[in-house]
């Protein structure tokens, strides 16, 4: 069998559980996508931010040795990109001869665009020179202008900063999404009438916040049928101070209807992007190609969605900003269609995957390992049983790193306060066990999970000066555990 074409569809903040078919996000294209391929029910991102996530999509490896940290496109940046002798599987595929085309968001580096890594460009944004957020100009206008005092239907009044608008409806003609849609339409048939493999990457920014769509999507949902999260009624009070802080100065402003409208109208916005993978789904089997082409549905990182009485995503170390879809379907190479897989799998598994469905071999380690073995209906041996998150904020600076596995999930928080949660009983993760002795040596082993991860991956949190040593077990546990 010839190596397959490799299209790739990556949405913005689109959360793991949406592209579950019991899920109550209406995605019917979604839906048979899944029924036709394979569905990794439990594929989480390194980070709660775009840029480091992204990269370790690209890389196959996690922040501590690709580089990226936070958003590369402002003046908080941590890097502006990737490490220096940092390779992408873009550039062993276009190597071994597959024709790549790149459109949509990039958000990997300021420093380089898609071009300078194998692909050629199309509409492509948040790439070389690009710049994100505002300057003082901005703030002196605000000032000029009367303030806000009154909060409009799913507006946060931010004194100082302006209004945040989490929802709301209209139409979406002409916009960033709807062009690389359009861009992606136009590339397929003329893709699959050259002679060699292809790559088509789609990068959209929806669901990401503000969750505007067209009036007919938000049609299809009724408001007394979205409920709360299990979760929503949280206090965070054994939660770090900062996740109450985004609460309470923020979110909590919203009124629990509104809370409920902001779940509706991200939904609805998961339908509109539906609609949009169907339309390449389309024009894929249009062209006879489908069979022997590997498709990817999946996102960068997700969203809370109420969650903790939260949206967006950011410093909180919750699931529900981590756990993304990953949806595969390759006729030709999928044996058994319609499984579900339940092992972790993590962002850093698609480069290798990739490189294993081309045939290319990589002469490089990666943080993540092929999923083609579960592709085929089988399971490797040694596969992972924990999922590691790095995370040094997105433009506040903070330190925080996860270890979780079937059973519990621990949370250095080098700022606050840590958090340990028992999942078996407590899978909305309410009760913080941190600080209960019974849990201590869970928590200890967790933690040496945590170091001899951080060891794998040369991670440099590791600094033992007085004031920053702060992990309740150190490094050391890395090699304590295994009687190193």
């Amino acid at each position: 069998m010839s190596p397959p074409n490799i299209l790739i569809v990556m949405t913005d903040h689109q959360r793991g559980d949406t592209a579950l078919p019991e899920h109550a996000s209406i995605t019917p294209h979604l839906d048979r996508f899944a029924e036709e391929g394979v569905n990794f029910t439990n594929t989480y991102c390194p980070s709660p931010h775009c840029c480091p996530s992204r990269a370790t999509f690209f890389s196959g490896l996690y922040p501590s040795r690709h580089g990226v940290w936070n958003n590369i496109s402002n003046r908080q940046a941590l890097s502006q990109g990737l490490n220096a002798g940092v390779r992408l599987w873009s550039e062993d595929l276009a190597e071994a001869g597959y024709n790549l085309h790149y459109t949509g968001k990039w958000h990997v580096s300021v420093e380089e665009s898609p071009r300078d890594r194998g692909w050629s460009e199309h509409l492509v944004t948040a790439a070389k020179g690009a710049h994100h957020g505002v300057e003082w100009d901005h703030y002196r206008e605000l000032a000029r202008r009367p303030e806000v005092t009154e909060r409009g239907e799913g507006e946060i009044l931010r004194p100082g900063y302006g209004p945040f608008r989490l929802y709301g409806a209209g139409e979406r003609q002409g916009d960033h999404d709807e062009q690389v849609c359009a861009e992606a339409l136009a590339l397929i048939p003329e893709l699959a009438a050259g002679g060699e493999p292809w790559g088509l990457y789609v990068g959209f920014i929806g669901p990401h916040d503000p969750y505007v769509v067209p009036q007919r999507y938000l049609d299809l949902y009724d408001l007394a049928d979205v409920p709360l999260p299990a979760s929503y009624h949280d206090d965070l009070a054994d939660k770090p101070r900062i996740y109450q802080r985004m609460r309470d100065m923020r979110f909590g402003q919203l009124s629990e209807r509104e809370v409920r409208e902001g779940i509706r109208h991200f939904w609805a916005y998961c339908t509109y992007l539906d609609d949009l993978f169907g339309r390449i789904l389309q024009a894929l089997e249009a062209t006879g190609q489908a069979d022997n082409t590997l498709v990817l549905f999946t996102s960068d990182h997700a969203d809370y969605a109420g969650e903790h009485g939260l949206f967006a995503k950011g410093i909180p170390c919750f699931r529900g900003a981590y756990h993304v879809p990953a949806v595969m379907r390759w006729p030709a190479g999928i044996r058994n269609p319609g499984r579900r897989i339940d092992e972790f799998a993590s962002e850093a598994d698609f480069a290798p995957t990739f490189l294993d469905v081309a045939g290319v071999r990589a002469e490089r380690s990666f943080t993540g390992a092929s999923l083609l073995p579960f592709l085929q209906n089988s399971s490797p041996a040694g596969w992972r049983d924990a999922i590691h998150t790095q995370c040094n904020g997105v433009e506040l600076y903070y330190t925080q790193r996860s270890v979780m596995t079937r059973d519990f999930k621990y949370v250095f928080n080098g700022f606050d306060q840590d958090e340990l949660y028992d999942l078996r009983s407590d899978p909305h993760e309410l009760h913080n066990l941190a600080d209960d002795p019974a849990y201590e040596e869970v928590k200890r082993e967790l933690c040496g999970k945590m170091w001899h991860f951080a060891y794998e991956e040369d991670d440099t949190a590791i600094n033992p000066y007085i004031t920053v040593g702060l992990a309740p077990y150190g490094p050391a546990e890395a090699f304590r555990l295994r009687g190193e």
